[in-house]
C-alpha cells in the first residue's frame, strides 16, 4: 500500500469531459487529460487489500495493486512493466472496458472504487511518451507457422503472444484495414486510432504479418489455409446481428447499427467525405439500450440530428446496487455514457411494434408500446401504443453469434447450443489444428474477455505446436462440449 490513509483522505476523482457543445463538432476523444499529481493520489487510494476482488472482475488477472502501488511511489516505468506483464492493450482496456475490476474493488463496498481504468490508461500513455515500450522480438524462430483469422482484441492479442513466441504469424481481415471492430466499429471519440496504429506498428517491427482485404473462406479457400499453415486460430468475433422483424423493416431509413457506425469511422478517419447514412437534420431512434446503442447516439449527435431516442424494452435499472447484484458482482445499474451526457431521450419498458412509411416510402415513424413482464415474456400494456416519429431508425440489439457462411461453413466445424465455435478446455475446435478465441467461442463479451481470451487461446496453440508453452493462460472457456 502506497498511503495507508489513501482511501481516508482522498475522494475518488475521474477525468472531466470537454464541453458538450465543443466536442460535438468533432470526433477526438471526449475526456480531458488529467494532471499527473492528482493522478497519483488517486492511485494512493488502493488498500493494497490482502485478497484483491479487482482480479476477481478482471479476467486478464491485472496486477492492479502493485501498479497503482508504484504509480503512488512515481516509479511509473515499474508500473507499466506490471500492466504489460497480463494485458498486451492497456489502451484498449483503458478507453474502452466497463471497469468490472471497479465494480468488485473492496472499498466499493462502502465508498466509491479506485479508479483503475484511468491510472491504467494513464501508465500506458505515459510508457509510450517515454519511450519504454518497444518491439519484443524473439529471441528464436521456432518454423511453425499461424494462421490468425480476424484483427479485433482477441486475434491481435494472440498474435503478439503467438509472435513472441518464435512463430510465424499471418493475421488475415477481411476489411481493408486491420483492428476490426477496434477499427470500424469502436467511434473515434471512444477511441482515437491512432492508439490501435501504433500498436500495429509494434507488432509489425516484431514480426507479425498482417493481410487485410482477405475474406478467408471466399478469397483464399480453408483448404489452403489448412495447408499452408501449422495451426489456425479462429477470431473472427460474433458478427451476426440480431434483427427485429415486424412490419416495416425493409423500409428505407431502417438500418442495423453496424451498417451505420463504420462508414460513419471511414468519415472520421478521412477515408470518406460523407456517410452514405447520415443522421444529419432526422429524427434518430435508436433500438437498444447497451454500449453500441449509445456508440449511435453519440455518432447521431455529431452527425447533426435534429432529435435522438433511445429505447430499450427492459425497466429502467435502479441507480445503486440490488440484491441481485451483490458486490464483488457487476451491477445492473443506472449508467450514464459519454453520449448520453450530449443529450436526447432514453425510454424504457416499450417495445417497436412495427415501423411506419411516409409519403416517399422511407420510414417516417414507428409504433410502440409500453410492456411489463409477465413470467418472463414481455407483454404490451393495453392504451400505451403510440407513434414515435423517426426518418432514421438503428437497430442495436446485440449479436446472435459468429457468421456462419463461408468460413465456418467450410470448416465445417462444431457449433455449441448456442451457436458459436464449440472449443474444448485448450480452445480446439472439432477440425484439427484449428482453434478459437474471442466472441466467435465465447459469444458476444467485453473486450477484457477478448484479449484474456486471446492471450489464453495463443498458449494453447503453443502447446500444441511445441508440445508445452510457457506463455500465460489468463482463463479456460467456461463451456467445454468437445471431448
Amino acid at each position: 500500500m502506497g498511503d495507508p490513509k489513501g482511501f481516508l483522505t482522498t475522494r475518488r476523482e475521474t477525468p472531466k469531459g470537454r464541453p458538450v457543445f465543443l466536442r460535438l463538432q468533432d470526433w477526438h476523444e471526449v475526456y480531458q487529460d488529467f494532471p499527473t499529481d492528482r493522478l497519483e493520489k488517486q492511485a494512493s487510494r488502493c488498500m493494497d487489500c490482502g485478497i484483491p476482488f479487482c482480479h476477481q472482475g478482471c479476467p486478464l488477472g491485472n496486477l492492479i495493486p502493485e501498479w497503482n502501488t508504484l504509480v503512488w511511489n512515481q516509479d511509473w516505468q515499474d508500473a507499466s512493466e506490471r500492466l504489460h506483464a497480463t494485458n498486451n492493450f492497456p489502451e484498449f482496456t483503458g478507453t474502452l472496458c466497463p471497469a468490472p475490476c471497479e465494480t468488485a474493488c473492496v472499498l466499493g463496498i462502502n465508498d466509491d472504487p479506485v479508479t483503475i481504468k484511468r491510472v491504467e490508461l494513464s501508465i500506458v500513455d505515459r510508457a509510450w511518451e517515454s519511450g519504454w515500450i518497444r518491439p519484443v522480438r524473439p529471441s528464436a524462430r521456432t518454423g511453425r507457422t499461424v494462421a490468425v483469422v480476424g484483427s479485433g482484441p482477441s486475434g491481435l492479442a494472440a498474435a503478439q503472444q503467438l509472435t513472441r513466441a518464435g512463430h510465424t504469424v499471418t493475421v488475415f481481415e477481411r476489411a481493408d484495414a486491420i483492428g476490426g471492430l477496434l477499427r470500424y466499429g469502436i467511434p473515434e471519440f471512444k477511441m482515437e486510432k491512432w492508439r490501435l496504429d501504433r500498436r500495429l506498428d509494434q507488432m509489425r517491427a516484431e514480426g507479425t504479418e498482417f493481410r487485410a482485404g482477405v475474406n478467408v473462406g471466399v478469397d483464399v479457400p480453408t483448404a489452403d489455409l489448412l495447408s499452408s499453415f501449422d495451426a489456425v486460430l479462429l477470431a473472427g468475433g460474433a458478427t451476426a446481428w440480431r434483427d427485429l422483424p415486424i412490419p416495416g423493416r425493409d423500409l428505407p431509413g431502417v438500418h442495423q447499427a453496424m451498417e451505420y457506425l463504420p462508414p460513419a469511422n471511414r468519415v472520421s478517419a478521412g477515408e470518406l467525405a460523407e456517410s452514405p447514412i447520415s443522421a444529419e437534420g432526422k429524427q434518430v431512434v435508436v433500438i437498444g439500450g447497451g454500449d453500441t446503442g449509445a456508440d449511435c447516439v453519440g455518432t447521431a449527435h455529431r452527425q447533426g440530428a435534429a432529435s435522438v431516442t433511445q429505447l430499450e424494452i427492459m425497466p429502467r435499472p435502479p441507480e445503486h446496487r440490488s440484491a441481485a447484484h451483490p458486490w464483488p458482482t457487476y451491477p445492473m445499474i443506472y449508467r450514464v455514457s459519454s453520449a448520453h451526457e450530449e443529450g436526447g431521450d432514453r425510454l424504457y419498458s416499450v417495445n417497436t411494434q412495427e415501423f411506419l412509411p411516409g409519403e416517399d416510402g422511407a420510414v417516417r415513424a414507428l409504433r410502440l408500446a409500453e410492456v411489463r413482464n409477465e413470467d418472463g415474456r414481455f407483454v404490451p400494456v393495453e392504451g400505451t401504443e403510440r407513434e414515435l416519429p423517426a426518418q432514421l431508425v438503428l437497430l442495436a440489439m446485440g449479436f446472435v453469434g459468429p457468421q456462419r457462411e463461408g468460413l465456418l461453413a467450410e470448416l465445417d466445424v462444431a457449433l455449441d447450443a448456442r451457436g458459436n465455435v464449440a472449443r474444448d478446455a485448450s480452445f480446439k475446435t472439432s477440425v484439427d489444428k484449428v482453434f478459437v478465441a474471442g466472441d466467435m467461442g465465447r459469444g458476444q463479451s467485453l473486450i477484457v474477455w477478448a484479449i484474456a481470451e486471446g492471450r489464453s487461446a495463443a498458449a494453447a496453440v503453443d502447446a500444441y505446436l511445441m508440445g508445452g508453452s510457457p506463455l500465460p493462460s489468463p482463463i479456460a472457456p467456461t463451456d467445454r462440449p468437445i471431448s
